[in-house]
């Protein structure tokens, strides 16, 4: 059966720095619950909340997938989605244990 609505997996950056995802059908509205306190458990007391990625999805199920990929992903490549990197960026420390080659 097709679905009337769109859904949504998204991303919220919470206010003390960590990341949040979840999905909906109406992007809007959820972002309005969340700095309400009526979201997730999680998101209370983070605020104010703000919307950092969103994807669109055609099934429920679509959406839940992703929902999941993103919340097996690092931080750093959760980071590196929210700001449109294709890869987390590198480190810019030593790259030999000694700091020299040879």
């Amino acid at each position: 059966m097709l679905s009337a609505f769109m859904w949504h997996c998204y991303v919220l950056a919470c206010a003390d720095g960590t990341l949040y995802t979840g999905i909906t059908t109406a992007l809007g509205r959820r972002l309005a619950e969340h700095n309400r306190g009526a979201g997730a458990k999680y998101t209370r007391g983070r605020g104010p909340l703000t919307l950092a990625y969103a994807e669109r999805y055609a099934t429920r199920a679509a959406a839940a997938r992703r929902e999941h990929a993103i919340k097996a992903m690092s931080r750093t490549q959760k980071q590196a989605l929210v700001t449109g990197r294709r890869r987390p960026p590198r480190s810019r420390g030593r790259s030999h244990p000694r700091g020299r080659r040879g």
